[in-house]
């Protein structure tokens, strides 16, 4: 009788602990012309950090899948490689792509996460997807953490043009999470010698009557580095008087240092550059070794694309330019005539 008693009393006082399923992140790798996006190796590294498996996921025409795969499968933190080719997938439209998202990520789906960079494309999809879900989703984060034994997952992003940081919780609650990632906030994942992934191929989710047409792609063609990923990048703002003044002030300077082109919002639009070249909150954000201000005063917006940059520099005539505020070496003097001096020397 005393020993039943005992060991009723055992069960009584015995605890279990439930603990959160392990995180499984799916990462939605971008490619254009059969090379993966810089931003979404920056992805990939952000989805490693969840500290569980990584699944990444290739989607495209049946031109371009197969050379994407071969180089994915290799990548740094990559578990597996899921990848889906048809020829409506050819240009990545929300309309097309989002039920193939939906249908793998349906009930029973191993994922407890899906990221991406924070790109043009994704962020039609993503929310998209997490909206048909009935979930939320954290947009740019710069940071993440994620708690292990509650399941919850802890992000940073910036907010009110980068002066800021606000911190989002992400409990358990939420069976997928779904998060895009400033991709300058990441190093960008490594690939060639890593072990190859399990690669396994997925049936497309045809969808007919698409409201959607794309129509045409129009790429800005340049001999210098991208400037989303350049390591150096020189900008120039309204200063610079029209567009010839400044393609031969600016591009000079661009060339001697292998050096990407910038431009601020109020120089895009005079016309002086191309949208493209656009750096701020309504533009790209960049954070190159070496970013150099030309004629830029440096508003907010301006700020939040560039200010996590390693060393900034900046020539201004005006003293009192909000730029020198964050700039690790600033000049004041004309820029037409500091530039052409600076291209003379770097040529010696």
């Amino acid at each position: 009788m005393l020993r039943a008693q005992i060991s009723l009393l055992n069960r009584a006082l015995a605890r279990t602990y439930a603990t959160a399923a392990s995180p499984h992140a799916l990462v939605f790798l971008e490619h254009r012309q059969g090379d993966l996006e810089s931003a979404s190796l920056s992805a990939l590294t952000a989805a490693s950090q969840l500290g569980g498996q990584v699944t990444g996921l290739v989607v495209g025409s049946p031109e371009e899948v197969p050379s994407v795969v071969e180089k994915a499968k290799r990548l740094n933190g990559l578990n597996t490689l899921l990848h889906c080719a048809s020829p409506q997938y050819s240009t990545l439209l929300p309309e097309t792509v989002s039920p193939l998202l939906e249908k793998l990520l349906s009930q029973n789906s191993p994922f407890t996460h899906v990221v991406s960079a924070h790109s043009s494309s994704a962020k039609s999809i993503l929310p998209r997807v997490a909206a048909k879900l009935d979930v939320p989703a954290v947009s740019d984060i710069t940071s993440l953490e994620h708690d292990a034994l509650s399941g919850s997952t802890t992000f940073t992003r910036p907010i009110y043009a980068g002066n800021a940081i606000s911190t989002v919780r992400a409990s358990s609650s939420i069976p997928i999470k779904f998060f895009t990632v400033r991709s300058t906030a990441f190093e960008a994942a490594a690939g060639g010698d890593a072990a190859e992934s399990e690669v396994k191929a997925l049936d497309s989710v045809e969808v007919s009557d698409v409201p959607t047409e794309h129509l045409n792609t129009t790429l800005t063609k340049s001999d210098r580095p991208d400037l989303g990923v350049a390591s150096r990048v020189i900008s120039g703002g309204r200063a610079l008087k029209n567009a010839e003044t400044f393609q031969s002030t600016l591009y000079p300077l661009a060339d001697v240092l292998g050096a990407a082109v910038g431009a601020s919002r109020a120089a895009v639009d005079a016309g002086y550059a191309d949208n493209s070249l656009q750096v701020g909150q309504t533009g790209k954000v960049v954070a190159p070794e070496l970013y150099m201000a030309l004629g830029i005063s440096g508003a907010i917006q301006h700020l939040a694309g560039m200010k996590d940059s390693k060393l900034i520099v900046a020539v201004n005539k005006d003293p009192d330019a909000p730029i020198f505020q964050v700039a690790d070496v600033g000049l004041v003097a004309d820029l037409f005539e500091v530039v052409p001096e600076m291209v003379e020397k770097l040529k010696q």
